[in-house]
C-alpha cells in the first residue's frame, strides 16, 4: 500500500474554470517527489488539497489507506519562509504544533527535547529566531513541521531563500535525517537543478488547468556525490526536463 494515494483530483475556485484536472499520484513511505512546473501551474493548490485546506471538486487524497480528503491536520506543510515566532524561543517554536493541539505548553516543550540534536539544533533551544542563520532556522522550522506530522512532509520551495552554499550543505542535511526517521517527502521547486539532486522522481506538471504530464526517475541512489551535479548522467536528466517543459 502506498503512503499516500492522490487520485482522479480537480478542483477550480469558482465553481467553472477548473486550477486541477485528472491529478493522480502514489507515494511510497521514505520516497521524495518532487513537483515541477511553471508558475500558475496549480502546484500550491494541490499542496493545499493534499493538506487538508482545501477540498477537491473531485478525486481524493489517501494516507495509509485512510480517506483524509478536506481533512486538516494529517499532513505537515511547510511554507517557503520559516514563519518562526520571533518573540519567542525555538524551542517553543518547535513544540507550537502540539500546544495548539491543546498539549501542556511544559509537557509539549519536553516532549520536543530528544529531537533537537537530530535536527543539527542542539544549543539553539533557549536562543530567538533572530539569533539563527538562516539554514538554523530552516532546520528549526523543519523542525516544527516534522512535530505537526511525522507522516508526510509538503514543503513549498523550502530552500530558496537560501544561498547557494548554504543551500548545498541543508539539502545533504535534509536527505540524511529524512532516511533515518523515514520521512516521506513532497516538494515544490523552480529549480531544475535542486529536483535533480534530491528527487527519486519528478513529476512534471503543466497546463491550466494543471495536471501532471510527465514523470521522470532519477536512477542515481541517494545520497548522491557532490559532484553529480557536474556529471553527464545529471545533464542528461536536466535536457530531458527542459525538452519536458518547453
Amino acid at each position: 500500500m502506498a503512503k499516500l494515494e492522490i487520485k482522479n483530483v480537480g478542483f477550480s475556485y469558482d465553481g467553472e474554470t477548473d486550477v486541477l484536472d485528472n491529478i493522480n499520484l502514489s507515494v511510497e513511505a521514505g520516497e521524495l517527489v518532487c513537483v515541477l512546473g511553471t508558475s500558475g501551474c496549480g502546484k500550491s493548490t494541490l499542496f493545499n488539497i493534499i493538506s487538508g485546506l482545501n477540498k477537491p471538486d473531485r478525486g481524493s487524497v489517501s494516507l495509509d489507506g485512510e480517506d483524509i480528503t478536506g481533512k486538516a491536520g494529517k499532513i505537515s506543510y511547510m511554507l517557503q519562509k520559516d514563519l518562526l515566532l520571533p518573540y519567542r524561543t525555538i524551542e517553543f517554536n518547535a513544540a507550537l504544533p502540539l500546544i495548539i493541539k491543546g498539549e501542556n505548553k511544559k509537557s509539549a516543550i519536553k516532549k520536543v527535547q530528544p529531537l533537537f540534536g537530530r535536527f543539527g539544533l542542539e544549543g539553539t533551544q533557549k536562543k530567538y529566531p533572530a539569533e539563527l542563520s538562516g539554514g538554523m532556522r530552516q532546520r528549526a522550522a523543519l523542525l516544527r513541521t516534522y512535530m505537526f506530522s511525522d507522516n508526510v512532509a509538503l514543503l513549498d520551495e523550502p530552500f530558496s531563500a537560501l544561498d547557494t552554499l548554504t543551500r548545498g550543505d541543508i539539502h545533504r542535511w535534509y536527505i540524511s535525517m529524512m532516511e533515518e526517521i523515514n520521512l516521506t517527502t513532497i516538494f515544490v521547486t523552480h529549480d531544475i537543478d535542486e529536483a535533480i539532486l534530491l528527487s527519486d522522481r519528478i513529476c512534471i506538471m503543466r497546463g491550466k488547468p494543471g495536471t501532471f504530464t510527465d514523470e521522470i526517475v532519477i536512477e542515481k541512489k541517494r545520497p548522491r556525490p557532490a559532484d553529480f551535479n557536474l556529471t553527464e548522467e545529471f545533464l542528461g536528466y536536466k535536457r530531458l526536463i527542459l525538452e519536458k517543459l518547453r
